[in-house]
């Protein structure tokens, strides 16, 4: 970096260091190179055995691989049995796909408020919003930390609602002992790369619910079924297939899978690594009064995705962007996770309303991600630390 920080002299960090990024290895590369060599590039035999992993994994019956987190979240809510009129809560601070499944499958989407210490879904702004059109709940397990999740199954199966995890950032995550990925009706992973373990892109369903598993098998290949039990009309030979419903191609190539598959192999030492720099940070910034450190629930034995500063402005002679800008300066990759969804310009042509969700708003305007990756070293962290230490210090009133 050649520019000098805004706060006047040479940035701490020398060079750029991002918010996320990936860790590949030699291990990763061959399997990837084994199966450019292999007979089956998509269709194939590593499509199962990553599938099999994440069974072994998340203690779930079921895995369904897809093409990406997305196109895993329009499974659960197609699988849901998500139609015109029906409403399905969710948080607002979640990537916009959380809420859009349900608008790809007609329903609407609903925001409950956070609770503001943990940044997750707060259990009792679902019951306020559960109406006698709810048919789903898609809950963000937000950074890696677990939802309250015996209570919204508990609120759920008071209702005859789904319960849908949409645990994108909580691979490794366990609830009050229990990996995430086998508690609620169905769960969603993402393997974008800045996720603890990637397949470049790609996603996957899990589940415990025989019936729910067909109906995601057959939503990522066009609604084509082989199985003769499936079909309408009986089979008129091993060549014969049906649709019998209208899915997509959501399929992931053996090549992502076998990288997945990879990844996998090392989520253990991922997920401690993890925990090591969470710990360091909260060591770091909770003797900073002007730093709010998210919370936990007990229950939550989090691998975290992202970490979150809370920035107390009431302390501080600037806002938001200032801060962002300033460690930018100073060679800190920083981000903001999320803008809410419903104060988008296409969610408020839908007649979605400012003010909906308080908690989520205020919170929006205070926070930042700050870099947590696998191989971000304990000497790049102390310089974030320094850099953060060096900004607070220079805005504090």
């Amino acid at each position: 970096m050649e520019k000098l920080a805004i706060l006047g002299g040479k940035p701490v960090l020398k060079q750029k260091i991002g918010y996320g990024h990936q860790y590949i290895d030699d291990a990763d590369i061959q399997a990837v190179v084994d199966v450019l060599k292999s007979d089956y590039l998509t269709c194939g035999p590593k499509i199962e055995e990553a599938e099999k992993k994440l069974c072994q994994i998340t203690g779930a019956r079921h895995a369904v691989l897809i093409a990406n987190g997305t196109a895993a979240l329009h499974a659960t809510c197609f699988a849901a049995g998500i139609g015109p009129g029906d409403e399905v809560i969710t948080t607002p601070i979640t990537f916009a796909a959380s809420a859009n499944c349900a608008l790809y499958c007609g329903g609407r989407p609903v925001f409950a408020d956070i609770n503001p210490e943990t940044y997750n879904i707060d259990p009792d702004s679902v019951v306020k919003c559960i109406t006698n059109k709810t048919k789903a709940v898609v809950a963000v397990d937000f950074t890696g930390q677990a939802v309250e999740l015996k209570r919204l199954r508990e609120i759920c199966d008071k209702n005859n609602i789904m319960l849908i995890e949409d645990a994108a950032h909580s691979l490794g995550t366990r609830y009050d002992g229990q990996p995430v990925g086998s508690i609620a009706d169905m769960t969603e992973f993402s393997f974008h790369p800045v996720k603890t373990c990637t397949a470049g892109e790609g996603g996957a369903v899990t589940t415990n619910d025989d019936r729910l598993y067909k109906k995601l098998l057959l939503f990522r290949t066009h609604g084509i079924t082989r199985d003769p039990e499936q079909m309408d009309q009986e089979s008129e030979g091993d060549w014969y297939y049906q649709q019998v419903d209208l899915g997509y191609n959501y399929r992931m190539t053996d090549m992502q899978a076998a990288l997945l598959s990879s990844q996998l192999n090392k989520l253990d030492i991922f997920a401690a690594r993890r925990k090591e720099l969470v710990k360091r940070y909260d060591e770091a910034f909770m003797q900073i009064p002007e730093i709010i450190v998210q919370k936990e629930i007990s229950e939550s034995d989090t691998v975290r995705h992202l970490y979150i500063l809370q920035f107390n402005l009431e302390m501080l002679k600037c806002g938001r962007r200032e801060i962002f800008d300033a460690l930018q300066a100073e060679g800190v990759g920083v981000n903001v996770h999320y803008i809410p969804a419903y104060t988008f310009p296409y969610y408020q042509k839908l007649g979605y309303k400012m003010g909906t969700c308080p908690n989520a708003e205020k919170l929006y305007g205070r926070i930042m991600s700050i870099p947590l990756y696998y191989s971000l070293t304990n000497e790049q962290q102390d310089k974030v630390i320094e850099a953060v230490r060096k900004v607070i210090d220079y805005y504090r009133k």
